[in-house]
């Protein structure tokens, strides 16, 4: 018994050895100001096309919506 113990306490350490050191690998892999502010421009731009198509989808719909004049 007191074997199986022991294993199981050393799994349990090598665990969260492990996870504490990923976790200190990847706080270490952050992204830079640079990059979130790049990530920002991007989201916007890409919010303000979709913005601008909205708008001609409405329009083109608009002028399906009005019968021609004579």
């Amino acid at each position: 018994m007191k074997p199986v113990v022991v294993l199981l306490v050393t799994l349990a350490t090598l665990l969260i050895v492990a996870f504490i050191f990923v976790s200190w690998r990847d706080r270490k892999r952050h992204s830079s100001p640079e990059d979130s502010a790049a990530a920002g421009d991007a989201r916007s731009t890409q919010e303000r096309y979709a913005a601008e198509r909205h708008a001609v989808q409405g329009e083109v719909w608009r002028r399906g919506q009005n019968p021609p004049s004579t």
